[in-house]
């Protein structure tokens, strides 16, 4: 019986694991795998980036090159490019990746690729696993029907959906609970007893559309959330109150509160994307999620929102956007991760660009940006001069390896909207309660904003 076989195969760790996509979710997957002592055939169709895994270098955050040199020396690990190298597995991951079309709509099209390689070489004996987000339905909807043989007796098949957060020392992956559903109580156990042998804990739920709504559930939550607090920023913006000062005041509450943050936006391949694949699905059933569509609205426009506080500060001493100069203090979506997918920082840089601002950024782990029409930046490195030279300052993503202390020298012309300088320049106070000089004196010609140096 497939079940006991494969089992005891997870027990005894002779079973070969192959891993589609060595991005940042299959990268981090696949080494957990080999450091647990289990074979691994890690599979990218991006020849080029393979080959620098091969030779032990990386460029997932998560993975310093070291770890990854350890893993190829275990002679476990396997990147490769080839499709046919995948046959000698026995477990199949799915870790590629699920973006939006530019309407908007799921695209689907990595995972039916995946599958198509899969098809190819597929034989009795094999279990399945997507770990790609999606909406609820996809694995025994899509994946199910296409794979030949009898459920329990010549496969198994189960969703569980990544938890990666790159850059985040605190949680390691292995110390994240692994949710684990399979289209058969079958397929649930022997996914759950994979990855109980990596992760710390393993939650079983009933059904693979379980486990793919429990990970749109997370990031929906998130996304309504920082919609709230987006749009209580722009509401304090009009009240002239400093909104992280509310924020913390009422995060004194011991219950029944938990803190979110206003921003430039959203990024990463979460929060921005998920929710959508929830819409979708949820029209498809013909529910309108009203309130999940209405905080991917008010996230979508705060880049905008910025670009207006933007041009708000250079009126305020007759300056136009058009020829100013315009100094970006970031361009990932985080803080101190290389990561651009979905940044809001390049749709802020993009509306500057396209309304006639002379734009430079600043983001010592992202040197080069390639932008819509094809041309390239370069990273300037922050100093004195590139700052006293701006009319204006748009600080979006907080690095620590920003130097905070000269950035303060210059917050009258400068729109945090990371809140950074009171968290960096002065760390024993949560919140500056002025940042920013809203009525300078005549005799200093100055920049001010109208957000107290705030978003």
């Amino acid at each position: 019986m497939i079940e006991i076989t494969l089992t005891k195969a997870i027990e005894q760790r002779s079973v070969t694991i192959g891993v589609m996509g060595m991005g940042y979710v299959g990268l981090p997957l696949s080494l957990l795998f080999v450091e647990a002592g289990f074979n691994v055939i890690g599979y990218d169709i991006n020849q080029s980036y393979v080959t620098s895994l091969q030779k032990g270098s990386s460029s997932i955050i998560d993975v310093p090159n070291t770890l990854l040199q350890k893993a190829l020396d275990s002679g476990r690990f396997s990147p490769t490019y080839k499709a046919d190298d995948l046959s000698r597995a026995d477990i199949y991951l799915i870790c590629v990746p699920t973006p939006l079309s530019k309407t908007r709509q799921p695209d689907l099209s990595y995972i039916q690729d995946a599958i198509h390689i899969l098809l190819n070489i597929w034989k009795p004996g094999k279990l399945l696993v997507l770990e790609s987000t999606t909406y609820p339905g996809t694995t025994d909807e899509m994946l199910l029907p296409l794979l030949s043989g009898k459920l329990d007796q010549d496969f198994l098949l189960a969703f569980s959906p990544e938890r990666v957060d790159p850059g985040n020392q605190k949680h390691p992956l292995s110390s994240i609970p692994k949710v684990v559903g399979g289209v058969s109580e079958a397929s649930t156990r022997v996914a759950a007893a994979l990855y109980q042998s990596v992760f710390s804990k393993v939650h079983k739920v009933s059904s693979s559309r379980a486990a793919e709504l429990s990970k749109l559930l997370e990031n929906t939550f998130r996304n309504v959330n920082i919609a709230l607090a987006n749009e209580f920023a722009q509401i304090c913006d009009s009240l002239d109150v400093n909104p992280w000062e509310v924020i913390e005041a009422a995060n004194t509450k011991p219950f029944g509160f938990m803190a979110f943050y206003p921003g430039p936006g959203i990024g990463g391949h979460c929060i921005p994307l998920d929710p959508q694949y929830l819409v979708y699905k949820a029209r498809l059933s013909g529910y309108e999620p009203r309130l999940v569509a209405l905080a991917d609205h008010i996230n979508q426009e705060m880049p905008q929102y910025i670009v207006q506080k933007t041009m708000d500060l250079l009126n305020d001493y007759g300056k136009a956007l058009r020829g100013s100069k315009i100094v970006m203090l970031g361009a990932a979506y985080k803080a101190d991760v290389p990561d651009l997918r979905e940044s809001p920082a390049l749709v802020i840089l993009e509306h500057l660009l396209k309304r006639g601002a002379d734009v430079t950024y600043c983001d010592p782990l992202v040197p080069t940006l390639k932008l819509e029409n094809g041309h390239t930046q370069q990273s300037q490195d922050l100093s004195q001069d590139l700052l006293e030279q701006a009319d204006a300052i748009v600080l979006t993503t907080a690095h620590q390896a920003f130097d905070y202390n000269l950035i303060y020298q210059y917050q009258n012309k400068l729109i945090d909207t990371r809140n950074a300088l009171a968290k960096y320049y002065r760390p024993e106070a949560k919140i500056l309660t002025k940042i920013s000089i809203k009525a300078p004196p005549a005799s200093r010609p100055t920049y001010s904003s109208s957000l107290e140096g705030h978003l």
